[in-house]
């Protein structure tokens, strides 16, 4: 299944955010390392690695969708921070333990990160350990992306995801 842009703001839409504030901020420019946190296209990179993983093989046009829906999310808001304080984080981790960034990764070591950092079994929290805030900001927010998305709504019997106006049609047929 090929996710589109069209998707990605689909998905945006359902969670109530929208891309214009992001636009604007990132023509301010890219957080500065003096953070001690990545730059948004190593963080929008990472995100997609991690993507990769995490979605579906039957998905196509990760980039493009995953980019897109970061164009809502990365706006400057607390949500924001704390999705590239993890991300940064979670790069860290992978540069110690595998000498390469987690876009360099390939998907087996990507795979294998997450589950050496505890973010497929952890619980999110936004607040808590590493593998928590993995969870948090980077699994479960590419999968409420995917899973938001029409598209993606389709791969688990949601044929008319919340905030994807689907019309009268959508209730009179049977699932596909």
């Amino acid at each position: 299944m090929e996710l589109t842009r069209r998707d990605a703001t689909a998905a945006l839409a359902a969670v109530g955010a929208t891309g214009g504030v992001a636009l604007a901020a990132r023509r301010e420019g890219d957080r500065a390392e003096d953070e001690g946190t990545l730059d948004e296209e190593s963080v929008r990179a990472s995100m997609v690695a991690v993507a990769t993983v995490v979605y579906p093989s039957a998905v196509d046009g990760v980039e493009a969708f995953v980019n897109r829906f970061l164009d809502g999310r990365l706006t400057g808001s607390t949500h924001a921070d704390g999705l590239h304080t993890a991300v940064s984080e979670l790069d860290d981790a992978a540069r110690s333990w595998h000498g390469v960034p987690i876009a360099d990764l390939s998907e087996s070591d990507c795979d294998r990160l997450l589950r050496e950092v505890g973010a497929d079994i952890a619980e999110e929290d936004r607040d808590g350990t590493l593998a928590e805030r993995v969870r948090y900001y980077v699994v479960n927010e590419l999968l409420l992306a995917l899973y938001a998305s029409p598209t993606g709504g389709e791969l688990v019997g949601l044929e008319n995801p919340q905030g994807h106006p689907g019309g009268t049609e959508s209730y009179q047929r049977g699932p596909r």
